[in-house]
């Protein structure tokens, strides 16, 4: 079983010691992966005892990004010299167990989780625990008319950055800051995810990205003449002088959020990090606002019918979004809340 070790060496960027502690947890975090190839794909002679491979992802990857590794376990072990000729990796594509297609361009840790919660709305389904998440990998013939994307390293490094860029806009109300980077940097990006290196990635990624300051919790609102959350704030322009918080979590128009339910749609909403009347907005505040039937109100005295996963963690509902924003963001820069569904008697994780 092949597992990815993380990498230190002297950070290049300055950043509160505590935001960088969650933002390299989180970096380091890894999931389980059961990998069988099609047996009826199998090309002759191979050892089909041995079909099987099993690996410790880094939860920021990409499928594509762990196919090489997968290809040298199969050359080495399972296929002879002649079917390793035939081969082409660019017709490689991955299901889950039940048959579903796998997005490409997902994050695994956010492949993992979604798997999760869609385990907790089927009712026989075991109980949710830390097993690996079972994938099976397919030699030939991929369904291109229903991947978003062509099972390429290249074509899923091009949707990463798509997604940093809507994230930055989403953040600072435009996409100065990405298209700001040199194209080296551009590139350190995705060759830090690539090669697993948190300094690498995050010495680039530390220009884009809010870190935490001081909270607003206790401060006033701003008079309505002021600007508001939903106009232009000073820390949008990075050429800007809106003061000493201007690149903090507390500061951007909005922290980019999605939110996964069990076997359903994704939603997207545009999630404030204070609130109007002066408070920061919550965790807890979001998911009541936008999912009031699994999450209740904490005025009606109901309790929550769901759970929420950031990066494999159940997170406490009164967590702020922009803590969320500058430290449990995933590399491509969303906030990704994955949704289960309690079951009595159930244990989550």
């Amino acid at each position: 079983m092949a597992t990815y070790a993380p990498r230190h060496s002297p950070s290049a960027f300055s950043t509160p010691a505590s935001t960088t502690l969650f933002r390299r947890l989180t970096w380091e975090g890894t999931v389980p992966l059961e990998i069988r190839v099609d047996s009826k794909e199998l090309p002759a002679n191979s050892d089909r005892g041995l079909e099987c491979y099993y690996i410790q992802a880094p939860r920021v990857s990409y499928l594509p990004l762990i196919v090489p590794e997968i290809k040298r376990y199969l050359m080495d072990v399972v296929f002879d010299e002649a079917a390793g000729r035939i081969i082409k990796e660019e017709d490689w594509w991955f299901e889950s167990e039940e048959g579903n297609l796998l997005k490409w361009h997902w994050p695994i840790g956010l492949l993992y989780d979604n798997h999760t919660i869609s385990q907790s709305a089927r009712p026989n389904a075991p109980q949710p625990g830390y097993t690996p998440l079972r994938l099976v990998m397919h030699l030939v013939s991929p369904p291109t008319e229903k991947l978003l994307i062509a099972p390429s390293a290249e074509a899923c490094k091009q949707a990463f950055m798509g997604q940093l860029k809507e994230a930055d806009f989403i953040r600072w109300g435009n996409t100065k800051r990405m298209t700001g980077l040199r194209k080296a940097e551009q590139d350190g990006l995705w060759e830090g995810i690539k090669e697993h290196n948190f300094d690498e990635y995050w010495r680039v990624a530390s220009k884009i990205t809010p870190t935490t300051t001081p909270t607003r919790s206790h401060s006033p609102p701003p008079p309505p003449s002021s600007t508001s959350l939903h106009t232009r704030p000073p820390s949008a322009d990075p050429g800007s002088n809106g003061g000493p918080d201007r690149d903090g979590a507390s500061s951007v128009r909005n922290v980019p959020v999605r939110i996964y339910l069990p076997d359903g749609p994704v939603l997207q909403d545009l999630v404030p990090p204070v609130l109007e009347d002066g408070p920061m907005q919550t965790l807890s505040a979001v998911l009541s606002a936008r999912l009031p039937l699994l999450f209740p109100s904490p005025d009606t005295g109901k309790s929550a019918l769901g759970y929420a996963l950031i990066q494999g963690v159940l997170v406490p509902p009164e967590s702020e979004v922009a803590w969320l924003g500058a430290c449990m963001a995933g590399a491509d820069g969303w906030v990704n809340v994955c949704v289960g569904l309690h079951r009595e008697g159930a244990r989550v994780l």
